[in-house]
């Protein structure tokens, strides 16, 4: 008996509400996301590198990330190597907006929680988020 291949369509996704709060969560709101933001605007680019951040983010979890957030335009990856196939990922335009938001975030950071202190970024970086 020969098996049918069958195609399967992901399922649009079903807004909870209206809410900008919420729907922006849906994307960026896990403990991941917005810390691969953060790594693009200090200059990181490939897997290899975001793999190297201190939070030790596991593998299966920066792949799907990087997916999501390429699949909602705040990310672009253009190969860099052919065999195998490597890429580099960087921000959209739609995902340089989010430097107002991480902003926030380190600001807050710094001025309430004790011991933090923000990563070092080179000049171009630093100007990215001002």
């Amino acid at each position: 008996m020969k098996k049918q291949k069958v195609s399967v369509k992901k399922a649009k996704q079903v807004r909870r509400s209206v809410c900008p709060i919420s729907n922006t969560l849906d994307i960026l709101g896990d403990k991941w996301t917005l810390l691969v933001v953060r790594d693009m605007f200090l200059g990181k680019k490939t897997y290899g590198e975001f793999l190297d951040s201190p939070e030790g983010i596991p593998t299966n979890i920066l792949a799907e990330r990087l997916k999501r957030l390429e699949q909602h335009g705040i990310i672009d990856k253009s190969p860099y190597q052919k065999t195998p196939v490597r890429y580099a990922y960087q921000l959209t335009p739609k995902g340089e907006q989010l430097a107002d938001v991480i902003k926030a975030i380190i600001t807050w950071g710094l001025e309430n929680i004790p011991g933090t202190r923000a990563a070092m970024m080179d000049r171009e970086n630093r100007q990215r988020l001002r």
